[in-house]
């Protein structure tokens, strides 16, 4: 792993690199779903502090058993209302959220002794019925709603777009989405987090300004 890591370290240096960006700007998110608490353990010996999960009830059972570590835990996955405690106990940052219900329980449930807690609209680019996300048209709505809420902050906007081998393709995707947050930055709001771009993608996404690249089988390899 730590060779497969300094490889993945390399590949994004050399994107932001090669669009006149500092490599400190781009945050590497271990999507560790499916994998074992000690490979965790072992991305975080070579300085990968940013862990991101899908399920819930395996998540919290890594929580416990790495609860010496000084991670940050992302939920990236599809968030249903009825699992939105466990997530706001828990969890610094939210990927992925694209209804205000969602937003609204994870305020009220985010602990008083806790930071404010991160969150990212998801936004559905292509329109794709078997993905999450919100339609682009109502991105400025929910993002002015979710704003207003206390016990969050909203950070920016997430997608998933279609698999696309030619990177210019690829681009065009993350280039939409880095369009729509400056749009609403124009708009009076201060994001500034571009979740985008995972592990056959994340050179484009950086190309186009994603702040956090999402990297599961680039960085753990295949799940078993």
């Amino acid at each position: 792993m730590p060779e497969r890591i300094r490889a993945l370290r390399r590949r994004v240096a050399a994107a932001a690199a090669g669009a006149g960006r500092n490599v400190d700007s781009v945050t590497l998110l271990a999507i560790s779903k499916g994998q074992p608490a000690e490979l965790i353990r072992a991305a975080a010996a070579e300085g990968v502090a940013d862990i991101g999960e899908s399920y819930l009830a395996e998540a919290l059972e890594k929580m416990e058993e790495l609860r010496d570590l000084p991670l940050t835990w992302h939920f990236v996955g599809r968030l249903q209302a009825n699992k939105t405690r466990h997530v706001a106990e828990h969890f610094a940052w939210v990927h992925g959220v694209d209804r205000l219900k969602v937003a609204e329980r994870l305020s009220a449930q985010r602990p008083y002794h806790a930071p404010a807690l991160n969150v990212c609209i998801q936004v559905n680019l292509a329109g794709e019925a078997s993905k999450g996300g919100v339609p682009a048209p109502e991105v400025p709505g929910l993002a002015a709603a979710m704003a207003a809420l206390p016990r969050l902050t909203l950070r920016g906007l997430m997608c998933i777009p279609p698999e696309e081998s030619d990177p210019g393709r690829q681009r065009a995707w993350f280039a939409a989405l880095r369009t729509l947050l400056d749009s609403l930055n124009a708009g009076g709001l201060k994001l500034d987090t571009l979740s985008m771009g995972m592990s056959g993608d994340f050179e484009a996404a950086i190309q186009e300004g994603a702040t956090l690249v999402r990297i599961g089988t680039a960085l753990f390899g295949p799940r078993g």
